[in-house]
């Protein structure tokens, strides 16, 4: 009889090779690289047919999860920054080898008028809108709050809260009832670490908009979640972190390593699909048993 593989080694564990990327980083430099279901996931049609924009959908949990998704039958807009250009084709490549579609879109999230050309191009390409996945992030790390400059403080808001926001609200009057709204807070939102204090702050503003905006939808019959990542194994690591941080990343949970892209994309698909269908204003922490949400 066949049995759940154990999770602790589900993914490899530190301590890590010494690498350093500049940000927004890259999925062809990570070492080891990342799982983000390309080979692993296989779907059984929980989304067929449906329509999804995923943010950060370049890399890390948005790559995973756009993945997924296809896997699973849905068509996806895929949002990410200009620079990041080769890994977002990377990922439309293996879309279209499911046999669904994949729109690359690049810009800048925290812009409202971006937003709505995402709305407006899933509508037109595939005339719906059934998903949308608030997943692009910006984070960096300083030793003392005198070294955060107002500038990076301010665009941590701005990608992170803001862009959510934007797109939710230019999503929302598009959305028909059946429909999933699922952003990616953190773990930081409720254990904020002191490296990362304007990052943790943007991640407990989307945990209580998430709460809010349920309220909201749930009169349209949307459901509105959230997704409490603890440590993922993603280019935001090497490229925002310290390199004695990069080794151990992970190190502090229960299973000893960071969690593979592909394991939080299963928790999107979950949230995203009927299954999930008495399910609204949560949100759901996969931190490797760190801790409770």
């Amino acid at each position: 009889m066949p049995t759940n593989p154990d999770p602790r080694e589900q993914g490899p564990k530190p301590p890590f090779p010494d690498q350093k990327q500049t940000h927004p980083g890259t999925v062809k430099r990570l070492d080891p690289p990342a799982d983000h279901g390309e080979d692993s996931y296989v779907g059984t049609g929980r989304l067929l047919g449906q329509a999804a924009i995923i943010t950060g959908a370049d890399s890390g949990i948005g790559r995973a999860t756009a993945i997924a998704f296809a896997k699973e039958g849905a068509d996806i807009v895929l949002s990410y920054l200009p620079e990041e250009e080769a890994d977002a084709l990377d990922v439309s490549v293996v879309i279209h080898q499911t046999g669904r579609k994949a729109i690359r879109h690049p810009g800048d999230i925290g812009s409202l008028e971006y937003a709505k050309s995402l709305v407006a191009i899933a509508m037109k390409e595939f005339g719906r809108l059934d998903i949308v996945v608030n997943n692009a992030g910006f984070q960096m790390t300083h030793d003392s709050i005198e070294e955060i400059p107002a500038e990076e403080f301010e665009h941590t808001f701005r990608t992170n809260v803001f862009g959510t926001f934007f797109l939710t609200q230019a999503a929302l009057p598009k959305m028909e009832a059946g429909a999933s709204i699922i952003s990616t807070t953190s773990i930081q939102a409720f254990e904020p670490g002191e490296q990362l204090v304007a990052y943790a702050a943007t991640k407990a503003a989307i945990a209580n908009m998430t709460k809010s905006l349920a309220k909201l939808a749930g009169k349209q019959g949307v459901r509105v979640n959230a997704v409490a990542p603890g440590p993922v194994w993603t280019p935001l690591i090497p490229s925002t972190m310290p390199a004695e941080k990069v080794k151990s990343f992970g190190e502090n949970t229960l299973f000893k390593r960071p969690a593979q892209p592909i394991e939080l994309a299963k928790v999107f698909v979950v949230l995203a699909s009927g299954e999930a269908s008495y399910v609204s204003g949560e949100i759901y922490g996969a931190t490797g048993g760190r801790t409770p949400l």
